[in-house]
């Protein structure tokens, strides 16, 4: 037997107990005549002490151990009295009379302590390491509960657990797909999946009522704070529902998560917003309502303003930031900065302060009165103190820096509080996107996805005015899981296929599987997918999903730690039938 308990179990009640404990030495303090280690594992750390005057041997021995050396101690229970109140094992230490290095270690190239001194990518390097420290392991047992939790949600629901293939067929729509050659079919390739779409809608047609996965899934595109190229979802699909049928559940299911992980109840019926009006009032859609700040049309008060910018403008909006008003000109500046960054797109910030004496003072003072700045400000509902922002230009890209600059705001006054809690959902997106570039429809989110039945004649006249019975989960800003309800009558998926640009032969060769399958049959269904790795780092309050994922890529998509990806032998390369051709840059 290595241990008899863990270095996070003994308390003040074990006293004078013999106990046998092993893990890593995370400190040695050498003080003269007595040496003192604090010995850790997962579940927590005790303080071991050596005493040179009763045994001279074993000190020496403590002496010699480095950090990381993983060691076993045989010693009695006695209470510290130097008590360490921030650990729970704070009130005891374990007087040692047997020590044996289980292995040596090499000293760490960083601190493995909850503050450490090793960058990203050497913590990454060394993932094996990094999971020794509390924050990063204490994520993956956060994980590790909101999964269970899950399973045991969607289990007292009558949802059945079942796995899809990993190696399938490789299709256009959406982000580029990972593909693996096939050494058995010459010239062919699978695919892995970006999400087990088609199989879960198979999986009604085959009866299964309601399916549900905790799933790896791929997508070869750029990464960034919340992408990784392979992911998990909480995939899930049900049968003879309608949309508030899925809302619902997993409305529930989340309300669920949030109480017994978070201790958070959740007592409301998450609020419903439309496409529409999220990206009207907050120019996003996964809007933060952790605060409210929305945007304020004036484009048509403006259109006989006198003021060319304004007048110019396919758009003119603002927002109303509380209590700014004593904004300085080098804040307003770095604002007018931030607005005019090229991935945000404005040409410049209006700002009108509305003061705590009653003056007006304003970038535009020169083309309105202080009156006419009254009455604007009363559009946005400003009062004395409260600072007006002010963008004109395109509708689209001001939309979006609207919505950027209204996350600025919010972040500087502290509304964006990561213990505080704002679920929505969002619905009725377009059901179709246009591309300009290919002159033809995208589907917004799959080719499956149904329209909204009152919007379907418009199919033939115009499609880009069909909403779709899609939904999305939006928490803090983050889209959490979206879903919809699909398309489950052939002759309707075969009209998608067809405003999608697809030929007859194109849609039979690529998902002619799943046209077959609904000749036999097709239940209603619908379904919905959340973003594991995502929600996960939203409960942990923290930005990044790398964070929350045991052995993650970097940004461009290497594993640093096993150098991965990597060239391989040209022998494997032969069996498979492929060549590497040199492209001069």
């Amino acid at each position: 037997m290595y241990r008899t308990h863990t270095c996070g179990e003994l308390r003040i009640e074990q006293i004078n107990q013999s106990v046998t404990l092993s893990g890593w030495v995370q400190k040695i303090r050498n003080l003269g005549g007595m040496t003192f280690v604090d010995l850790r594992d997962r579940y927590g750390i005790t303080q071991l002490v050596f005493n040179e005057e009763t045994h001279k041997d074993l000190c020496e021995q403590a002496n010699s151990l480095g950090r990381e050396f993983v060691i076993q101690v045989k010693g009695q229970v006695a209470e510290r009295s130097n008590k360490n109140t921030k650990i729970p094992t704070g009130e005891i230490e374990i007087l040692v009379d047997k020590l044996t290095i289980l292995n040596t270690s090499e000293l760490p190239p960083f601190t493995i302590e909850d503050e450490t001194d090793g960058g990203d990518e050497l913590r990454m390097k060394y993932r094996y390491l990094d999971l020794r420290r509390n924050p990063v392991r204490e994520n993956l047992v956060l994980r590790h509960k909101i999964g269970f939790e899950v399973r045991s949600f969607l289990d007292k629901l009558n949802f059945i657990e079942t796995e899809t293939p990993v190696l399938i067929k490789s299709t256009p729509e959406g982000a580029r797909d990972f593909i693996v050659p096939s050494r058995m079919n010459e010239g062919q390739f699978y695919a892995l999946p970006q999400s087990p779409q088609v199989f879960k809608q198979l999986l009604m047609v085959a009866g299964f009522d309601r399916y549900f996965q905790i799933v790896k899934c791929f997508r070869d595109e750029d990464l960034r704070a919340d992408r990784q190229p392979e992911f998990t979802q909480i995939d899930c699909e049900m049968a003879f529902v309608n949309q508030e049928d899925i809302l619902n559940t997993f409305e529930e299911m989340t309300k669920h998560l949030f109480k017994t992980i978070k201790g958070i109840d959740m007592t409301f019926d998450f609020p419903q917003l439309s496409y529409e009006d999220a990206m009207t009032y907050y120019g996003s859609d996964k809007p933060d309502i952790r605060f409210e700040m929305k945007f304020v049309d004036i484009t048509s008060d403006m259109s006989t303003s006198g003021f060319k910018v304004f007048e110019e403008a396919g758009y003119v909006g603002g927002i109303c930031a509380e209590g700014c008003a004593g904004y300085t000109r080098k804040q307003l500046d770095k604002l007018t900065d931030f607005v005019k960054k090229p991935q945000i797109g404005a040409n410049g910030l209006i700002y009108i302060k509305y003061n705590e004496d009653g003056t007006v003072k304003s970038s535009i003072d020169k083309f309105f009165s202080a009156d006419q700045l009254k009455s604007l400000g009363e559009k946005f509902n400003a009062k004395a103190g409260d600072l007006v922002l002010i963008l004109a230009g395109a509708r689209k890209k001001m939309l979006n820096a609207l919505g950027e600059l209204r996350l600025e705001m919010g972040s500087r006054l502290g509304l964006r509080d990561k213990n505080k809690f704002s679920p929505m959902w969002v619905v009725d997106f377009p059901l179709l996107e246009w591309d300009e570039d290919g002159q033809r429809f995208h589907a917004m989110h799959h080719p499956f996805t149904a329209p909204k039945q009152s919007d379907r004649e418009l199919l033939e006249t115009d499609p880009g005015k069909v909403r779709a019975n899609a939904y999305d989960l939006v928490i803090n800003g983050v889209e959490i899981g979206g879903g919809s309800i699909r398309i489950f009558n052939d002759e309707l998926q075969q009209q998608m296929f067809k405003i999608l640009g697809f030929t007859e032969e194109e849609a039979e060769n690529q998902f002619g599987f799943l046209m077959n399958a609904f000749k036999y049959g097709a239940p209603p269904h619908g379904g919905v997918a959340f973003g594991f790795d995502r929600l996960v780092s939203l409960f942990a309050g923290i930005d990044s999903i790398r964070d929350v994922i045991a052995f993650p890529k970097n940004n461009s998509g290497r594993d640093v730690m096993i150098d991965s990806p990597a060239q391989v032998s040209k022998d494997q390369l032969d069996e498979l039938k492929i060549a590497q051709i040199e492209i001069k840059k």
